[in-house]
Protein backbone atom coordinates (compact mmCIF):
# COMPACT_ATOMS: atom_id res chain seq x y z
CA UNK A 1 0.00 0.00 0.00
CA UNK A 2 1.51 3.69 -0.45
CA UNK A 3 -0.06 5.59 2.07
CA UNK A 4 2.44 7.49 3.91
CA UNK A 5 3.52 6.00 7.32
CA UNK A 6 5.36 7.63 10.27
CA UNK A 7 8.80 8.18 9.63
CA UNK A 8 10.89 4.68 11.65
CA UNK A 9 7.36 2.96 12.08
CA UNK A 10 8.67 0.02 10.42
CA UNK A 11 12.32 -0.30 11.26
CA UNK A 12 12.22 -2.05 14.55
CA UNK A 13 9.76 -5.23 13.88
CA UNK A 14 7.52 -6.62 11.79
CA UNK A 15 4.36 -6.19 12.65
CA UNK A 16 1.45 -8.82 12.01
CA UNK A 17 -0.93 -8.04 14.83
CA UNK A 18 -3.30 -5.49 13.00
CA UNK A 19 -6.91 -7.34 14.82
CA UNK A 20 -5.40 -6.52 17.92
CA UNK A 21 -4.71 -2.91 16.49
CA UNK A 22 -3.46 -1.22 13.47
CA UNK A 23 -0.15 -0.16 13.40
CA UNK A 24 2.29 2.04 12.00
CA UNK A 25 -0.40 5.18 11.67
CA UNK A 26 -0.69 7.00 8.65
CA UNK A 27 1.07 10.31 8.74
CA UNK A 28 -2.17 12.28 8.77
CA UNK A 29 -3.71 10.46 11.68
CA UNK A 30 -0.97 10.73 13.84
CA UNK A 31 -1.25 14.77 12.53
CA UNK A 32 -4.50 15.43 13.11
CA UNK A 33 -4.28 13.83 16.37
CA UNK A 34 -1.13 16.40 17.78
CA UNK A 35 -3.22 19.05 16.29
CA UNK A 36 -6.69 18.23 17.86
CA UNK A 37 -4.29 17.89 21.30
CA UNK A 38 -2.93 21.48 20.32
CA UNK A 39 -5.35 23.52 19.05
CA UNK A 40 -9.03 22.49 19.70
CA UNK A 41 -11.25 23.40 22.82
CA UNK A 42 -14.19 21.19 23.91
CA UNK A 43 -17.06 21.85 21.69
CA UNK A 44 -20.54 22.92 22.26
CA UNK A 45 -19.33 23.99 25.89
CA UNK A 46 -18.47 27.34 24.46
CA UNK A 47 -18.09 30.24 21.96
CA UNK A 48 -14.41 30.15 21.73
CA UNK A 49 -12.61 30.37 18.39
CA UNK A 50 -11.04 26.80 19.52
CA UNK A 51 -14.36 25.42 20.92
CA UNK A 52 -16.49 26.37 17.65
CA UNK A 53 -13.57 24.97 15.54
CA UNK A 54 -13.90 21.78 17.79
CA UNK A 55 -17.60 21.58 17.27
CA UNK A 56 -16.88 21.72 13.67
CA UNK A 57 -14.44 19.03 13.55
CA UNK A 58 -16.83 17.10 15.25
CA UNK A 59 -19.82 17.72 13.53
CA UNK A 60 -17.56 16.91 10.41
CA UNK A 61 -16.52 13.38 11.64
CA UNK A 62 -19.87 12.52 12.03
CA UNK A 63 -20.89 13.26 8.65
CA UNK A 64 -17.84 11.37 7.20
CA UNK A 65 -18.78 8.24 9.31
CA UNK A 66 -22.42 8.17 8.31
CA UNK A 67 -20.93 8.51 4.85
CA UNK A 68 -18.76 5.97 5.41
CA UNK A 69 -21.42 3.42 6.59
CA UNK A 70 -24.52 4.54 4.65
CA UNK A 71 -26.38 5.95 7.79
CA UNK A 72 -29.43 8.14 6.48
CA UNK A 73 -29.49 10.28 9.77
CA UNK A 74 -25.83 11.14 11.09
CA UNK A 75 -27.63 11.96 14.42
CA UNK A 76 -28.11 8.33 14.52
CA UNK A 77 -24.28 7.40 14.85
CA UNK A 78 -22.51 8.19 18.27
CA UNK A 79 -18.78 8.59 19.18
CA UNK A 80 -18.16 5.78 21.64
CA UNK A 81 -14.46 5.34 23.38
CA UNK A 82 -14.31 1.64 21.94
CA UNK A 83 -16.25 -0.96 20.13
CA UNK A 84 -16.88 -2.57 23.61
CA UNK A 85 -18.38 0.23 24.81
CA UNK A 86 -20.47 0.64 21.87
CA UNK A 87 -21.88 -3.18 22.22
CA UNK A 88 -22.11 -2.71 25.99
CA UNK A 89 -24.70 0.29 25.14
CA UNK A 90 -26.30 -1.11 22.67
CA UNK A 91 -26.80 -4.71 24.83
CA UNK A 92 -27.53 -2.68 28.22
CA UNK A 93 -29.74 -0.07 26.49
CA UNK A 94 -31.98 -2.06 24.53
CA UNK A 95 -32.18 -5.49 26.29
CA UNK A 96 -35.04 -5.61 29.37
CA UNK A 97 -36.50 -8.16 31.57
CA UNK A 98 -37.16 -11.45 30.09
CA UNK A 99 -36.05 -10.92 26.48
CA UNK A 100 -34.45 -13.39 24.73
CA UNK A 101 -31.65 -12.41 22.66
CA UNK A 102 -29.91 -14.79 19.99
CA UNK A 103 -25.61 -14.71 19.44
CA UNK A 104 -23.51 -17.06 17.98
CA UNK A 105 -20.72 -19.25 19.80
CA UNK A 106 -17.50 -17.47 17.88
CA UNK A 107 -18.52 -14.19 19.88
CA UNK A 108 -15.69 -12.18 21.66
CA UNK A 109 -16.24 -11.41 25.42
CA UNK A 110 -17.00 -7.60 24.93
CA UNK A 111 -20.50 -9.49 23.80
CA UNK A 112 -20.37 -12.88 26.16
CA UNK A 113 -19.58 -11.04 29.47
CA UNK A 114 -22.48 -8.09 29.11
CA UNK A 115 -24.97 -10.51 27.95
CA UNK A 116 -23.58 -12.67 31.15
CA UNK A 117 -24.05 -9.66 33.16
CA UNK A 118 -27.52 -9.17 31.67
CA UNK A 119 -28.68 -12.60 31.83
CA UNK A 120 -27.78 -12.28 35.84
CA UNK A 121 -29.69 -8.86 36.52
CA UNK A 122 -32.73 -9.00 34.57
CA UNK A 123 -32.87 -12.70 33.63
CA UNK A 124 -32.51 -11.98 29.71
CA UNK A 125 -32.60 -15.77 28.19
CA UNK A 126 -29.66 -15.94 26.00
CA UNK A 127 -29.46 -18.40 22.63
CA UNK A 128 -26.07 -19.49 21.63
CA UNK A 129 -26.24 -20.56 17.74
CA UNK A 130 -23.56 -23.19 17.29
CA UNK A 131 -20.98 -22.48 14.92
CA UNK A 132 -19.44 -25.61 12.96
CA UNK A 133 -15.36 -26.10 13.52
CA UNK A 134 -14.44 -23.68 10.75
CA UNK A 135 -16.29 -20.78 12.65
CA UNK A 136 -19.24 -20.43 9.92
CA UNK A 137 -22.73 -20.35 11.32
CA UNK A 138 -25.09 -23.37 11.61
CA UNK A 139 -28.06 -21.88 9.27
CA UNK A 140 -30.36 -24.68 10.23
CA UNK A 141 -29.66 -24.10 14.14
CA UNK A 142 -30.41 -20.26 13.31
CA UNK A 143 -33.69 -20.90 11.56
CA UNK A 144 -34.50 -22.86 14.48
CA UNK A 145 -33.62 -20.28 17.34
CA UNK A 146 -35.62 -17.29 14.93
CA UNK A 147 -38.81 -19.39 15.91
CA UNK A 148 -40.33 -17.79 17.86
CA UNK A 149 -38.54 -14.36 17.29
CA UNK A 150 -36.20 -12.92 20.00
CA UNK A 151 -36.40 -9.30 21.17
CA UNK A 152 -32.58 -9.01 19.59
CA UNK A 153 -30.07 -10.69 17.68
CA UNK A 154 -26.09 -9.78 18.03
CA UNK A 155 -23.51 -11.42 16.12
CA UNK A 156 -19.38 -10.53 15.22
CA UNK A 157 -19.34 -9.65 11.91
CA UNK A 158 -16.05 -11.67 11.56
CA UNK A 159 -13.91 -13.45 14.04
CA UNK A 160 -10.81 -12.03 15.54
CA UNK A 161 -9.61 -15.69 15.92
CA UNK A 162 -9.60 -17.11 12.51
CA UNK A 163 -11.31 -14.59 10.45
CA UNK A 164 -14.60 -16.42 9.80
CA UNK A 165 -17.08 -14.65 8.26
CA UNK A 166 -19.93 -15.29 10.92
CA UNK A 167 -22.86 -12.84 9.91
CA UNK A 168 -22.81 -13.65 6.24
CA UNK A 169 -25.71 -12.07 3.87
CA UNK A 170 -27.95 -15.12 5.04
CA UNK A 171 -27.59 -15.37 8.59
CA UNK A 172 -28.72 -11.28 8.01
CA UNK A 173 -31.66 -11.98 5.53
CA UNK A 174 -32.69 -14.95 8.18
CA UNK A 175 -33.13 -12.24 10.72
CA UNK A 176 -35.00 -9.55 8.64
CA UNK A 177 -37.15 -12.04 7.68
CA UNK A 178 -37.88 -12.79 11.12
CA UNK A 179 -38.12 -9.38 12.36
CA UNK A 180 -35.28 -9.18 14.75
CA UNK A 181 -33.14 -6.75 14.81
CA UNK A 182 -29.07 -7.06 14.68
CA UNK A 183 -26.41 -5.47 16.05
CA UNK A 184 -23.35 -6.77 14.07
CA UNK A 185 -19.84 -6.50 15.82
CA UNK A 186 -18.18 -4.96 13.24
CA UNK A 187 -14.63 -4.48 15.48
CA UNK A 188 -12.38 -6.69 12.80
CA UNK A 189 -14.84 -5.96 9.32
CA UNK A 190 -15.17 -2.04 9.36
CA UNK A 191 -12.15 -0.49 7.22
CA UNK A 192 -12.27 -3.67 5.42
CA UNK A 193 -15.37 -5.07 3.89
CA UNK A 194 -17.82 -2.57 2.41
CA UNK A 195 -20.56 -2.07 5.77
CA UNK A 196 -24.27 -0.42 5.03
CA UNK A 197 -26.26 -0.28 7.77
CA UNK A 198 -29.25 0.38 4.99
CA UNK A 199 -28.31 -2.34 2.58
CA UNK A 200 -27.30 -4.87 5.88
CA UNK A 201 -30.71 -3.27 7.72
CA UNK A 202 -28.79 -3.41 10.73
CA UNK A 203 -30.60 -2.44 13.99
CA UNK A 204 -27.30 -1.37 15.53
CA UNK A 205 -23.62 -1.07 13.95
CA UNK A 206 -20.50 -1.50 16.55
CA UNK A 207 -17.16 -0.90 15.67
CA UNK A 208 -14.07 0.45 16.95
CA UNK A 209 -11.83 3.23 15.18
CA UNK A 210 -7.95 1.78 15.92
CA UNK A 211 -8.72 -1.27 13.72
CA UNK A 212 -9.21 -1.06 10.22
CA UNK A 213 -10.36 2.53 10.33
CA UNK A 214 -6.52 3.80 11.35
CA UNK A 215 -7.43 5.77 14.51
CA UNK A 216 -5.67 6.45 17.00
CA UNK A 217 -7.02 3.94 20.67
CA UNK A 218 -9.75 5.35 22.71
CA UNK A 219 -12.70 5.76 20.07
CA UNK A 220 -15.46 3.63 18.68
CA UNK A 221 -18.96 4.14 16.87
CA UNK A 222 -22.26 3.10 17.48
CA UNK A 223 -25.01 3.44 15.12
CA UNK A 224 -28.46 3.09 16.20
CA UNK A 225 -31.75 2.47 13.78
CA UNK A 226 -34.29 5.03 14.82
CA UNK A 227 -36.96 2.73 15.20
CA UNK A 228 -35.35 1.42 18.08
CA UNK A 229 -35.58 2.16 21.58
CA UNK A 230 -31.72 2.37 23.61
CA UNK A 231 -31.31 4.06 26.97
CA UNK A 232 -27.84 5.82 27.09
CA UNK A 233 -25.90 3.58 29.62
CA UNK A 234 -24.23 6.86 31.34
CA UNK A 235 -25.88 10.41 31.74
CA UNK A 236 -24.80 13.83 32.16
CA UNK A 237 -23.42 16.70 31.05
CA UNK A 238 -23.98 17.66 26.95
CA UNK A 239 -23.01 21.00 26.25
CA UNK A 240 -26.92 21.08 25.69
CA UNK A 241 -30.36 21.34 27.20
CA UNK A 242 -28.61 22.14 30.55
CA UNK A 243 -31.37 23.44 32.05
CA UNK A 244 -33.17 20.28 32.25
CA UNK A 245 -32.45 17.92 34.95
CA UNK A 246 -32.95 14.47 33.02
CA UNK A 247 -30.94 13.45 30.18
CA UNK A 248 -31.89 14.73 26.88
CA UNK A 249 -33.98 12.54 24.27
CA UNK A 250 -32.58 14.15 21.19
CA UNK A 251 -29.46 11.86 19.70
CA UNK A 252 -26.88 12.08 19.68
CA UNK A 253 -26.37 14.11 22.45
CA UNK A 254 -28.98 11.54 24.19
CA UNK A 255 -25.69 9.05 24.49
CA UNK A 256 -22.98 11.24 24.17
CA UNK A 257 -22.92 12.60 27.95
CA UNK A 258 -19.06 14.00 28.99
CA UNK A 259 -16.40 15.67 27.27
CA UNK A 260 -16.02 13.91 24.29
CA UNK A 261 -12.28 12.17 22.68
CA UNK A 262 -11.45 15.26 20.71
CA UNK A 263 -8.15 13.89 19.47
CA UNK A 264 -9.64 10.18 18.97
CA UNK A 265 -12.28 12.04 16.58
CA UNK A 266 -10.18 14.08 14.88
CA UNK A 267 -7.85 11.05 14.60
CA UNK A 268 -10.49 9.00 13.16
CA UNK A 269 -11.96 11.47 10.68
CA UNK A 270 -8.38 11.24 9.22
CA UNK A 271 -8.14 7.52 9.47
CA UNK A 272 -11.78 7.63 7.17
CA UNK A 273 -10.17 10.05 4.86
CA UNK A 274 -7.16 7.56 3.95
CA UNK A 275 -9.23 4.47 4.08
CA UNK A 276 -11.45 6.27 1.85
CA UNK A 277 -8.21 7.23 -0.36
CA UNK A 278 -6.81 3.68 -0.86
CA UNK A 279 -10.55 2.25 -1.08
CA UNK A 280 -12.06 -0.50 0.68
CA UNK A 281 -11.87 -2.96 -2.40
CA UNK A 282 -7.79 -2.40 -2.46
CA UNK A 283 -7.48 -2.87 1.35
CA UNK A 284 -9.91 -5.66 1.12
CA UNK A 285 -7.89 -7.72 -1.64
CA UNK A 286 -4.64 -6.72 -0.02
CA UNK A 287 -5.17 -7.77 3.76
CA UNK A 288 -7.36 -10.87 3.24
CA UNK A 289 -4.85 -12.08 0.13
CA UNK A 290 -2.01 -12.25 2.61
CA UNK A 291 -4.00 -13.71 5.47
CA UNK A 292 -4.94 -16.62 2.47
CA UNK A 293 -0.95 -16.24 1.38
CA UNK A 294 0.16 -16.87 5.00
CA UNK A 295 -2.62 -19.68 6.17
CA UNK A 296 -0.93 -21.33 2.83
CA UNK A 297 2.40 -20.80 3.76
CA UNK A 298 1.93 -21.97 7.25
CA UNK A 299 -0.01 -25.02 6.21
CA UNK A 300 2.93 -26.42 4.68
CA UNK A 301 4.95 -26.60 6.99
CA UNK A 302 5.44 -29.83 9.10
CA UNK A 303 4.03 -29.69 12.72
CA UNK A 304 1.82 -26.42 11.92
CA UNK A 305 -1.97 -26.42 11.85
CA UNK A 306 -4.03 -23.78 10.84
CA UNK A 307 -7.72 -23.27 11.67
CA UNK A 308 -9.13 -21.98 8.50
CA UNK A 309 -12.41 -20.82 7.73
CA UNK A 310 -14.48 -22.05 4.92
CA UNK A 311 -15.61 -18.32 4.41
CA UNK A 312 -12.73 -15.19 5.37
CA UNK A 313 -13.93 -11.95 6.24
CA UNK A 314 -11.15 -11.00 8.25
CA UNK A 315 -7.60 -11.05 8.36
CA UNK A 316 -6.96 -13.02 11.29
CA UNK A 317 -5.37 -16.35 11.43
CA UNK A 318 -4.36 -18.74 13.82
CA UNK A 319 -2.41 -21.59 13.86
CA UNK A 320 -0.90 -24.22 16.58
CA UNK A 321 2.89 -26.04 16.60
CA UNK A 322 3.12 -29.48 17.68
CA UNK A 323 4.43 -29.66 21.02
CA UNK A 324 4.90 -26.13 21.69
CA UNK A 325 2.90 -23.81 23.66
CA UNK A 326 1.23 -20.84 21.76
CA UNK A 327 2.83 -18.25 24.05
CA UNK A 328 6.19 -20.04 23.59
CA UNK A 329 5.87 -19.62 19.75
CA UNK A 330 5.04 -15.54 20.23
CA UNK A 331 7.86 -15.40 22.48
CA UNK A 332 10.56 -16.77 19.98
CA UNK A 333 8.79 -14.83 17.07
CA UNK A 334 8.81 -11.47 19.30
CA UNK A 335 12.24 -12.42 20.13
CA UNK A 336 13.16 -12.11 16.03
CA UNK A 337 11.35 -9.04 16.08
CA UNK A 338 7.79 -9.94 15.06
CA UNK A 339 4.60 -9.34 16.47
CA UNK A 340 1.93 -11.59 16.18
CA UNK A 341 -0.86 -12.21 19.71
CA UNK A 342 -1.27 -15.64 21.52
CA UNK A 343 -3.76 -17.31 23.75
CA UNK A 344 -7.60 -17.10 23.97
CA UNK A 345 -7.78 -13.29 21.97
CA UNK A 346 -10.45 -12.79 24.73
CA UNK A 347 -12.99 -15.08 22.63
CA UNK A 348 -13.15 -18.30 24.61
CA UNK A 349 -15.84 -19.16 22.82
CA UNK A 350 -14.59 -18.99 19.28
CA UNK A 351 -11.66 -21.15 20.81
CA UNK A 352 -14.19 -23.86 22.13
CA UNK A 353 -15.99 -23.92 18.76
CA UNK A 354 -12.33 -24.23 17.00
CA UNK A 355 -11.24 -26.66 19.26
CA UNK A 356 -8.40 -24.59 20.46
CA UNK A 357 -9.80 -24.49 24.17
CA UNK A 358 -8.24 -23.57 26.67
CA UNK A 359 -4.98 -22.97 25.28
CA UNK A 360 -5.55 -21.09 22.31
CA UNK A 361 -3.48 -20.26 19.43
CA UNK A 362 -0.80 -18.10 17.71
CA UNK A 363 -2.62 -15.07 15.35
CA UNK A 364 -1.47 -13.46 12.88
CA UNK A 365 -3.32 -10.85 11.33
CA UNK A 366 -1.71 -8.73 8.34
CA UNK A 367 -2.89 -5.24 7.79
CA UNK A 368 -2.79 -2.35 5.43
CA UNK A 369 1.47 -1.83 5.16
CA UNK A 370 2.05 -5.32 5.39
CA UNK A 371 4.43 -6.94 2.38
CA UNK A 372 4.91 -9.90 1.26
CA UNK A 373 8.45 -10.06 2.24
CA UNK A 374 7.13 -9.41 5.68
CA UNK A 375 5.55 -12.96 5.46
CA UNK A 376 8.94 -14.52 3.71
CA UNK A 377 10.32 -13.78 6.48
CA UNK A 378 7.32 -14.72 8.99
CA UNK A 379 7.46 -18.22 7.65
CA UNK A 380 11.24 -18.63 7.73
CA UNK A 381 11.33 -18.24 11.24
CA UNK A 382 8.66 -20.62 12.08
CA UNK A 383 9.82 -23.15 9.66
CA UNK A 384 13.72 -22.35 11.39
CA UNK A 385 12.08 -22.75 14.45
CA UNK A 386 10.43 -26.74 14.17
CA UNK A 387 13.73 -27.60 12.16
CA UNK A 388 15.67 -27.06 14.85
CA UNK A 389 13.41 -28.35 17.33
CA UNK A 390 13.48 -31.42 15.02
CA UNK A 391 17.07 -31.96 15.05
CA UNK A 392 16.94 -31.46 18.61
CA UNK A 393 14.74 -34.68 19.16
CA UNK A 394 16.47 -36.46 16.52
CA UNK A 395 19.59 -36.14 18.76
CA UNK A 396 18.08 -37.61 21.99
CA UNK A 397 16.73 -40.80 20.07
Amino acid sequence: MNMDTPQGGRQSEIYLDHAATSFPKPKSVVAEVTRAVAELASPGRGQSRRAMWAEAMVREARDRAARFFAVPEPSRLVFTKSATESLNMALKGFLKKGHRVLTSSMEHNAVARPLARLAEERAVEIIRVPCFADGSLNLDALRRALDPPPALAVFVHASNVNGALVATPKVLSLCREAGVPVVLDAAQTAGLLPISVVDHDLGMLACSGHKGLLGPSGIGVLYIRSDLQVEPLIEGGTGSHSEQWVQPREMPEAMESGTPNIPGIAGLQAGLECVSAMGLETLQRHELGLADDVAQRLQGIKGVQVYRPSVRGGNAVSFTVEGMAPHDVAAILAEAGIAVRAGLHCAPWAHETLGTYPTGTVRVSPGWCTTREDLDAFTEIVDAMLTRRRRRHLGRA
